[in-house]
C-alpha cells in the first residue's frame, strides 16, 4: 500500500531520488570516516581514534534516518556499495597521509560538500515538491554535518 500523505506520487519519488544520493554520500562519508578511525597514525593516534569514532557513530545515525526517511515515503533505499559509489557526489578515495591533519582535510571537504548538496535541497523539497517534512528533515541534517564539520575545522588551528 503506498503512502497517502498528500504528496503526489511524482514528488514522492523526486524527494526519493534526491535523498539515495544523500544516503549514498553519507555511507561514503561513514566509510571515510571508519578508515580515519582505523588507520589514523602518529602521536595524536589515541584522542584522535576516539573522535573519529564517535563522528562515524552519529553518521551511523544519520544513514538510518535518511534511508528511513525514503521508506516513509514508499520508495526502496538503496543498500549496496555500487549503488552507493554510481549515486554518491563524493570521491571514494584521494590522495592524503594517514595522519590526522590529512584525514580530517578530506573529511571537512565531504562534509562541506554534503552541506552544499543539502542547502540546495531545502528549498525544492519543500516547496517544489510540496514536502515541507522532508525539508525540515534535511535542514536538521545539514546543522548536524555543519557541527560535525565545525568540529574537524577546529582541529585545523
Amino acid at each position: 500500500m503506498k503512502p497517502n500523505i498528500g504528496i503526489t506520487d511524482a514528488n514522492r519519488q523526486a524527494v526519493s531520488e534526491q535523498l539515495a544520493k544523500l544516503l549514498a554520500d553519507e555511507f561514503v562519508l561513514y566509510t571515510k570516516t571508519r578508515n580515519a578511525h582505523w588507520n589514523v597514525e602518529g602521536p595524536d593516534f589515541h584522542s584522535m581514534h576516539l573522535f573519529f569514532e564517535s563522528q562515524y557513530e552519529a553518521l551511523d545515525e544519520t544513514m538510518d534516518s535518511v534511508a528511513e526517511r525514503i521508506r516513509q515515503l514508499g520508495h526502496y533505499a538503496p543498500a549496496t556499495l555500487k549503488s552507493f559509489l554510481q549515486l554518491t557526489h563524493l570521491a571514494e578515495l584521494t590522495e592524503r597521509t594517514n595522519d590526522s591533519l590529512g584525514f580530517i582535510r578530506e573529511l571537512v571537504e565531504d562534509h562541506n560538500s554534503i552541506i552544499e548538496f543539502i542547502r540546495g535541497n531545502i528549498d525544492p523539497i519543500g516547496n517544489k515538491y510540496g514536502d515541507m517534512g522532508t525539508s525540515d528533515f534535511i535542514t536538521g541534517l545539514m546543522e548536524e554535518h555543519e557541527k560535525m564539520a565545525w568540529m574537524l575545522r577546529a582541529h585545523l588551528k
